[in-house]
């Protein structure tokens, strides 16, 4: 039963956080995933509507996307029968730039999970102080098992649709999980194939083709960069020695795992969706080699990996929370893979900072338990934003029609990470809430695209 002050919000009058969810829930209550994510900013955020109440109407206006595109995607498998998918395009919002979100090929998207990753994605595109807005894509097919002739015919009839709706001024997709190299070139091709325009539309490109220096390796870089500052201004730490806890094994995971390295971190694990591999010495550069090998190139699971270590532990459908004490959880595997149980383990593990390379990793039980159990927690959409920061900068150098060296683009990107921490951190003590970094980004992001979209009028 709606309250009357809800009942009077469909109208056009706000009066608190609580009507807004209202009407959020009862227009997409059946899209878990994305209720959650607005629930978690909304609530995150209260602070700023009561300083600033103008902007609760804004955010109501930020919550629906501009645009939601589905399509059918039909295809030939490799035994010439005809198979059929479902695409998807979010539009969420422009205020600030171009669409920029990735393309998720994975049984489980839906809109529910698309609009999540949208709402999350103005957020995170927005601190970065680049000019993108958010959007994201993707489809139910699986390139799990399938041949590479059956993803190019797959990606040739995705786009075939999707191509009307995209461009590097108007929307700029990019890859995500299930998306890689692979599939971002079988996809530009087919775009360039029905423009007949060579145009930066898609980030993520092959080297040879317009990509960007680390784009493979920005979102790991970038979770360990920002962890770094968190240490080092919230802790008066630095990495050496510490005792870190990693889920997942692909793109994110691997480069997060090179990097800690790199500052003399001890990663202890990395999984999958089948279990988890524990090295409770840690993993060192050869040790990561061999993952890389398995995942890359021979798209193995973490299993196989002990054909290699006799001195790796695994641990079948487990994930890595709870195996071993450690100082530092990195979650980067995919949405919810931490709850309430699991940050309890954590806790009792030692563990003292959770910081977010997957999106949405930690149930909103889990963020609650954080913050109030001291456990420093640096959110997805700053922690993770290094990969669509670099995104951003392969957009520059598409329009330059120039191609930066691997170390112009971590000149550029490091110090990016560094400023997006002190902006969320900052935000953060304005607002009394010093070290709430969920609060800080959240609001930074907001405030940003809430200013823009004041200035452009009501569209």
């Amino acid at each position: 039963m709606l309250s009357k002050q809800t009942i009077q919000a469909f109208s056009g009058a706000l009066y608190s956080t609580e009507d807004l969810l209202n009407v959020v829930k009862k227009r997409d209550g059946n899209q878990k995933e994305f209720f959650q994510a607005v629930e978690e900013v909304v609530t995150s955020i209260k602070p700023v509507f009561e300083k600033y109440p103008k902007y609760l109407k804004i955010m109501e206006r930020l919550i629906e996307p501009e645009r939601a595109i589905q399509f059918r995607v039909p295809w030939i498998n490799d035994k010439n029968e005809m198979v059929v998918n479902r695409g998807f395009r979010v539009q969420f919002n422009s205020a600030i730039g171009p669409y920029k979100g990735g393309l998720r090929f994975h049984p489980t998207v839906n809109l529910s999970i698309l609009k999540f990753l949208g709402y999350e994605q103005i957020f995170k595109n927005s601190l970065t102080g680049l000019p993108m807005g958010g959007g994201k894509g993707g489809s139910d097919f699986d390139p799990k098992g399938k041949s590479d002739m059956e993803v190019m015919k797959f990606c040739q009839s995705f786009m075939t649709e999707l191509f009307r709706y995209i461009g590097p001024d108007t929307d700029v997709p990019a890859g995500d999980i299930g998306v890689g190299g692979r599939e971002i070139g079988f996809l530009f091709g087919q775009y360039k194939r029905l423009t007949n325009e060579f145009t930066g539309t898609l980030t993520g490109k092959g080297p040879t083709f317009g990509g960007s220096k680390l784009r493979p390796e920005a979102t790991g870089y970038g979770l360990v960069w920002y962890t770094k500052e968190m240490l080092s201004t919230m802790f008066k730490q630095d990495f050496k020695g510490k005792k870190v806890l990693v889920s997942g094994s692909g793109n994110v995971a691997q480069y997060c795992v090179e990097k800690l390295i790199h500052y003399n971190a001890i990663p202890l694990t990395m999984s999958d969706s089948n279990g988890t591999v524990l090295e409770e010495k840690g993993f060192d550069a050869k040790k990561l080699a061999i993952v890389m090998d398995i995942k890359n190139s021979k798209r193995g699971r973490m299993k196989d990996y002990l054909k290699f270590s006799k001195s790796a532990k695994y641990f079948e459908k487990q994930r890595p929370w709870g195996l071993s004490k450690a100082d530092i959880a990195l979650p980067c595997a995919t949405q919810n893979e931490i709850n309430l149980e699991d940050a309890k383990k954590l806790k009792k593990g030692g563990i003292y900072i959770v910081a977010e390379g997957a999106n949405m990793p930690s149930e909103s039980d889990a963020c609650d338990f954080y913050l109030k159990n001291k456990i420093a927690y640096g959110p997805a959409k700053a922690s993770n934003a290094a990969g669509v920061a670099c995104s951003g900068l392969e957009m520059s150098q598409n329009s330059l029609r120039y191609s930066w060296s691997e170390k112009e683009v971590e000149d550029k990107l490091h110090p990016l990470m560094v400023n997006l921490f002190n902006d969320c951190y900052k935000t953060a003590a304005e607002y009394g809430l010093k070290g709430n970094l969920q609060f800080g980004a959240n609001a930074a992001g907001f405030l940003k695209v809430a200013k823009a979209m004041e200035a452009q009028g009501c569209c």
